[in-house]
């Protein structure tokens, strides 16, 4: 297992795999590395990294749950990557791990070649919002894995109407380990507090222009056909402001994309030959 050391000390876990040209992928809100096990049979040509953020999957918990943010998220970036000795890096950021590359992109332009979004931009649509807050940081009322894969196959088949019975079990598995009391949080329950606390501080902070830093770097978006955090009104002021973007709308896919779609594939391997 490999760690590193947060700027304010924190032990935070990484994964570091393959050869070649480096691609560090950023999970969502609630996840871990996990998030990039469908992705990981297909970049046999190059380094993957992926880490934990504070708080999440094997990393260790902060004492104070304020530093559950993006910008003390994007320090921690830095420092893996100071660590790791890596000057540049094309991020992958799937959900929150994207608008944590927007960030990046405005602080420590030098350290990235180029970013691919996963079904975020710079407007989060309060829909999908909504949905996330009615989960995160409550324990799951599920038995096991099984029942829990049930449940996210009810509650989001709709927008993964061809997902396989397995796949929801992965999924189901990324999220929750299963304990002799059933099942527990794969991330530190107090995300929540911070979420709520950081939404009670002021209105949203304006995120188009972190976006328009990214526009001096090859920068791809995946959205998710079905997604309720990126809208295709937000992808198309997207386009405009940056019009050497390349988009996708991966087909029966929404929050997020599980980055083994073909279309996915293609638009993945598109900016790491350009970032080359």
């Amino acid at each position: 297992m490999s760690r590193f050391a947060a700027p304010d000390g924190l032990s935070l876990h990484y994964e570091d795999n393959g050869d070649g040209q480096p691609l560090l992928c950023l999970p969502g809100l609630t996840r871990n590395t996990r998030d990039f096990d469908f992705l990981a049979p297909h970049m046999g040509a190059y380094r993957m990294i992926a880490m934990d953020y504070r708080g999440r999957g094997q990393s260790d918990y902060a004492d104070d749950h304020a530093t559950y943010s993006v910008p003390h998220e994007a320090g921690d970036v830095i420092a893996l990557l100071d660590h790791l000795e890596l000057e540049k890096v094309t991020v992958l950021g799937t959900s929150r791990g994207g608008l944590i590359a927007m960030v990046l992109a405005a602080a420590h332009p030098d350290r990235l070649s180029a970013v691919i979004l996963n079904d975020v931009g710079p407007v989060i649509a309060p829909g999908g919002v909504e949905r996330i807050m009615q989960y995160v940081g409550i324990t799951p009322p599920y038995r096991d894995l099984a029942e829990a894969a049930e449940a996210m196959a009810a509650t989001l088949g709709r927008q993964f109407p061809d997902l396989a019975a397995e796949t929801w079990q992965r999924l189901a598995a990324a999220q929750y380990t299963e304990t002799g009391e059933g099942l527990a949080l794969r991330y530190d329950a107090r995300l929540r507090d911070a979420l709520i606390e950081q939404a009670q501080a002021g209105p949203p902070p304006d995120l188009w222009p972190l976006f328009d830093a990214l526009k001096p770097l090859p920068v791809g978006v995946l959205r998710g056909e079905n997604s309720d955090i990126l809208s295709a009104d937000t992808l198309a002021e997207m386009q405009a402001r940056h019009p050497d973007l390349v988009a996708v709308t991966v087909a029966n896919r929404g929050h997020v994309p599980l980055l083994d779609e073909p279309e996915s594939l293609d638009l993945i391997n598109h900016i790491l030959r350009d970032a080359r």
